[in-house]
């Protein structure tokens, strides 16, 4: 199974919904992982990067569906963790490359 396959599975069913009371939307997307056993680290062109067992990472922007989110920001390393208003659900967008 592929990275981003495991990685929509988390945020199919998140350990708690997202908040914008409680926490920003990287520290929540960041946790959600943590709690699932993922490795993330820093990325300086990304929110956060997904660091795999072999040393590989994958490098992740989180954002909202009521943020003017299209195909221009897309870029070929980076994914996005777009999250619905309800905070319920995520769609994982992979890296173009």
């Amino acid at each position: 199974m592929s990275l981003i396959a495991v990685v929509q599975q988390v945020f199919d069913r998140p350990p708690l919904p997202f908040d914008a009371n409680r926490q920003s939307l990287k520290a929540w997307a960041k946790y959600c992982l943590q709690d699932k056993g993922f490795k993330v680290v820093y990325a300086q062109n990304a929110d956060f990067a997904i660091e795999t067992s072999t040393g590989e990472k994958a490098y992740f922007k989180v954002g909202t569906q009521a943020e003017d989110f299209d195909s221009s920001l897309l870029d070929a390393k980076v994914g996005w963790i777009v999250v619905n208003e309800s905070g319920q659900h995520a769609i994982v967008i992979p890296p173009q490359s």
